[in-house]
Parts: structure tokens; C-alpha cells; sequence
């Protein structure tokens, strides 16, 4: 089983594929049918993994993955120690813009099991955006979709004059900026 590459294969046509990486299967299928109910101009993929390495019997038929999204239960420390130790699994380049982390359940603090220092160390390590979100709530799991769904549009080069290098930057810097 090898790394995830984000060149290791060709690009198709007008298409894009998302990998949602996470230990709640529940949540990543609810995200997964919301982005696919939003209105769009390519054809996307979604690829569920509670964990990476990916199996590796069937890489040939998977296509070429464009964002990873690893969704971390606010509520669980076993979900950031399961992103932790996949994240090893991904190739270095995935990281220049190829990335978010996605904190869920961010609506019930009272019982919050994840330090909000731990996802921002993965967040500053990493370089990667972190997207916060409660997947239960419908208006803000629609809002999540849209938001990756724009991500995702950009990481498979859709969008003309902005790269995903330039766009996680963009992110970055507006994070850096809040109180």
C-alpha cells in the first residue's frame, strides 16, 4: 500500500474527485450526498475512506484524486489519532493546496473530546485550511458542500487563473487574519 499522489495519474476531462477521510462513516455519506445534490458544470467523484492507506487491489480503476478532506469528529479523540496516523500516507505535494481538514460536530462544545490547539497544529503543520462545520444541521451542511465543492473546482484546475498552491495560500492568510 503506497502513499496517495496527486500526479500520479492523468487528469480526466472536465471531471474531479473528492477522498473524504474520516472514522464517521454516517457523516461523510450525509456530506457525500449533499455535494452531489449541488448544481455543477463537471463531473465529480467522491471516494469514502475511514482511514489510508487506500487498498491497493483496485488502483488502477480509481482515478485521480483532485482534494482530501479529513473530517475530524470534534466529539472523538479516536478520529484525529485515525487522521493523524493517515496522514502519513500522503504524498508531501498533496499538501501544497490539496488539503483541508474538516472539523465536525463544532455545535456541541459542551462535549468536546478534540483540542481546537490540536487541529491547529495539524492545520500550521500541514498547511492545510481547516473548514469547521455541523454536518446536522442542514443550511450548514449545504453551506460545507458548496464550500468544498468550490475547493474542489479549483484543486482540479476548473477554474481558470487560480491554482490550488494560490488558493490554499488565499486560505491561509485569511485564517491567520482572524482574532
Amino acid at each position: 500500500m503506497a502513499a496517495v499522489r496527486p500526479f500520479g495519474k492523468l487528469p480526466a476531462l472536465n471531471s474531479a474527485a473528492l477522498l473524504l477521510v474520516g472514522s464517521d462513516e454516517g457523516a461523510q455519506q450525509q456530506l457525500a450526498e449533499a455535494i452531489l445534490k449541488e448544481k455543477k458544470s463537471f463531473k465529480i467523484s467522491i471516494h469514502l475512506a475511514t482511514s489510508l492507506p487506500l487498498p491497493s487491489e483496485r488502483d488502477h480503476l480509481r482515478p485521480r484524486i483532485d482534494l482530501i478532506a479529513f473530517m475530524i469528529d470534534i466529539k472523538s479523540k479516536y478520529s484525529l489519532k485515525n487522521v493523524e496516523a493517515s496522514l502519513a500516507h500522503v504524498d508531501a505535494s498533496f499538501f501544497l493546496g490539496k488539503v483541508c481538514f474538516l472539523v465536525t460536530g463544532v455545535g456541541r462544545v459542551n462535549y468536546c473530546s478534540v483540542e481546537t490547539n490540536a487541529v491547529w497544529k495539524l492545520r500550521d503543520v500541514y498547511c492545510s485550511p481547516v473548514l469547521y462545520c455541523e454536518l446536522e444541521l442542514e443550511g450548514i451542511r449545504v453551506a460545507t458542500a458548496q464550500r468544498l465543492l468550490r475547493m474542489l473546482q479549483i484543486c482540479a484546475g476548473h477554474v481558470p487563473g487560480v491554482s490550488a498552491l494560490s488558493f490554499g495560500s488565499l486560505m491561509r492568510n485569511s485564517e491567520d487574519e482572524q482574532p
